[in-house]
């Protein structure tokens, strides 16, 4: 993408990139000296609904990197309003950690919803992201949460009874009952998956700093596995997930 922008956009172009993970916007910049390149973060779901229809399936604003000209305010229309952060970079971090669960709904083969309405994947999510919270820390980076409740919270919170999780998740977040990752999406279309710029981001930083992050290299062993059968979703269970040695 950043090799088409060099050779077809303008040179005072303003650059915006809203991809998941936390690299395109060093490559984008490297690619496109001279240009004014921002980072974003989408915090919802959408989902392709076929015939150039797509569907927004849960809630959140769109947060863009601040800069001098009010990019994010000049982008904001009825019904999409965009936000500008001066911290990107832990806005960005905070979405990756909870993007590690688009590897286990992809897994799982179920919406998002009825995903996280039982406790057994909730405890494989909040396992997921104290292992990748560790990570980053040592990393000496401040995720920001793209939730109102902060990223160290989400853990203990996820690992709550059923009830007292779906009373907090309806305050907090709209989750439409049919909503599914985009990486499960990707299974299902036989597409290659952006595993490597989530959990592969994590099994990274874990091999720098000596941390074992079993979990992480787990699901990303998983994922390929599936990439690699072309079959979809293998609609695996939380205890399939977890259990080491031979992949199912």
């Amino acid at each position: 993408m950043a090799d088409l922008i060099a050779r077809h956009a303008p040179p005072d172009v303003v650059v915006v990139s809203l991809q998941n993970g936390v690299g395109n916007v060093a490559v984008l910049r490297d690619r496109l000296p001279g240009r004014r390149v921002l980072g974003g973060m989408v915090p919802f779901n959408v989902i392709s609904m076929g015939e150039g229809r797509f569907h927004r399936s849960t809630s959140g604003d769109i947060v863009i990197e601040a800069d001098a000209a009010g990019t994010a305010e000049g982008l904001s229309v009825p019904g999409l309003p965009m936000r500008a952060t001066d911290n990107i970079d832990g806005v960005q971090w905070g979405k990756l950690i909870v993007n590690l669960n688009n590897a286990l709904n992809a897994l799982a083969d179920m919406p998002l919803r009825r995903q996280l309405a039982q406790r057994g994947w909730r405890r494989l999510f909040a396992d997921q992201m104290a292992e990748g919270l560790a990570a980053i820390r040592a990393e000496g980076i401040k995720p920001v949460s793209p939730t109102p409740i902060p990223a160290g919270w989400m853990p203990p919170l996820l690992r709550l009874p059923d009830t007292i999780f779906e009373a907090l998740l309806g305050r907090t977040m709209k989750i439409d009952p049919e909503a599914r990752s985009s990486m499960w999406e990707d299974l299902q279309r036989r597409r290659r998956t952006e595993i490597d710029y989530l959990q592969g981001v994590i099994t990274e930083i874990a091999d720098r700093r000596g941390l074992q992050a079993p979990l992480s290299r787990r699901i990303v062993a998983l994922i390929r596995k599936a990439e690699a059968d072309g079959k979809g979703s293998p609609a695996l269970t939380p205890e399939q997930i977890r259990a080491p040695g031979r992949l199912p």
